[in-house]
């Protein structure tokens, strides 16, 4: 016998891709907490220079104004829609530099909505825009 036939007997026998698709969606569901597999989880997620509160001065941002939104007529669903986004596709840049699942986000989505963190969010502006300004002169300067 040759060995792809031998295998796909085995495979079809074992059900091997479905068990190991099982076992990967278990690892990504439950995240299970140590680096190797938040290093396996982290993969399949849109990666960010950001850390965890610039991320979601950004997103709420983007919400706040209408640019991004998943019901417009919800605030309270669009938040949590977001929030929910984010966790599911996001991961941030930690304080060593390496990227970490987000875990929630509704703490950092509250600093922002929040007065005594206008300082922080006027910060992050104030290098977003300084950011869009200098790839604008770069396109005007192609």
């Amino acid at each position: 016998m040759k060995k792809a036939k031998t295998y796909n007997i085995i495979d079809n026998f074992f059900k091997l891709d479905m068990r190991l698709k099982n076992i990967e969606s278990l690892v990504q569901k439950n995240g299970f907490g140590n680096v190797q597999n938040q290093a396996f989880y982290c993969t399949n997620k849109c990666r960010s220079s950001y850390n965890k509160i610039e991320l979601a001065n950004l997103f709420y941002i983007l919400m706040d104004e209408g640019i991004l939104y998943f019901d417009s007529n919800d605030a309270k669903k669009n938040r949590a829609s977001f929030q929910e986004f984010m966790s599911e596709n996001f991961t941030y840049n930690d304080n060593e530099g390496n990227q970490k699942i987000i875990g929630t986000i509704s703490r950092q989505f509250s600093e922002c909505k929040g007065y005594t963190y206008k300082v922080k969010q006027i910060r992050f502006l104030d290098e977003f825009i300084a950011l869009m300004q200098e790839r604008r002169r770069r396109l005007e300067n192609w």
